[in-house]
């Protein structure tokens, strides 16, 4: 069960990248802001990687089909961020987080579709009720505040995460490699690197003012960084170990962390509805666990 104590780690990770990602657009922009997770992220994801390969002594031989896979993770999730922080623009932070976090079910088809990983009806059925409760908490009684514009952002944002994870994950089984923690902690150091160069070249092409303002906030963006980093290690461990529709739906618990950060820094109080649906979603992922595999 070590990928669902990654999981959990890595949503508590994330939340807090998210909380201080949101600031820094403020300052940075949306594309700014997206590449501050890549820039700072890569040098800890590189020094992961010599950790590791200091203790295990060897390196994972990719092949070409590592790849699209590869690039599908990485790309997907360029997008998928950069959606995000626009839609937290928009609405409250956990109500966006919950519009995202309607993933498990995509990720599940997709998952089905490219990685032939089917679900079991008991985790099926965990999902729809951890979406449900997602569902639930997003949903304004009278009308959607802002709009729908921010509703369809974070659903795309909530798709193109789903195929990330599915990139991902089919980079991390492309390796074939006995040792769990190297081929993943190996996937993340490529990602995050391809990922940098991608969004610094396009910066230094579109925007070099952003490149400058992003360099004024190094010692936020810094920790931003270490941040996105260690969270991702324990997302890709956890992908390493279970399936990506099982990782994402747990992943879920996120909200609940999202709620919590929502109340004590953005204070902004939770009401009965939310509550109904955070219920729904201990109750999801109580039964995953139960129903997943041992």
């Amino acid at each position: 069960m070590l990928w669902a104590v990654f999981t959990v780690l890595a949503a508590a990770g994330q939340t807090a990248r998210n909380a201080m990602q949101r600031e820094l657009t403020a300052t940075l922009g949306t594309v700014g802001a997206t590449h501050v997770r890549f820039l700072f992220g890569f040098p800890f994801a590189l020094i992961f990687l010599l950790v590791v390969f200091l203790v295990t002594g060897s390196l994972p031989r990719a092949s070409w089909s590592f790849v699209p896979w590869l690039l599908a993770g990485a790309l997907f999730q360029i997008g998928a961020t950069a959606t995000m922080l626009a839609a937290m623009g928009q609405r409250s932070f956990v109500v966006v987080v919950a519009y995202i976090k309607t993933e498990p079910i995509q990720v599940a088809i997709f998952g089905a579709i490219f990685l032939a990983e089917i679900v079991s009806l008991p985790m099926m059925a965990a999902i729809v009720i951890a979406t449900a409760g997602v569902i639930v908490m997003s949903y304004k009684p009278g009308g959607m505040e802002g709009g729908i514009k921010p509703t369809i952002i974070g659903l795309i944002s909530g798709g193109m995460f789903a195929l990330s994870a599915i990139g991902y994950r089919g980079a991390i089984l492309d390796l074939n490699h006995p040792n769990f923690v190297m081929v993943a902690t190996f996937t993340l150091a490529c990602g995050l690197v391809l990922q940098a160069a991608l969004l610094t070249a396009y910066l230094a092409l579109r925007d070099r003012a952003v490149l400058t303002a992003i360099a004024g906030q190094w010692r936020r963006s810094l920790f931003a960084g270490f941040m996105g980093a260690t969270a991702s290690q324990f997302w890709f461990l956890a992908f390493a170990l279970a399936s990506a529709a099982s990782v994402r739906t747990l992943a879920l618990v996120e909200v609940l962390f999202a709620q919590a950060i929502s109340a004590f820094i953005f204070k902004q109080p939770t009401s009965t509805r939310e509550g109904i649906g955070m219920a729904m979603i201990v109750v999801g992922v109580i039964l995953l666990i139960w129903s997943h595999p041992t």
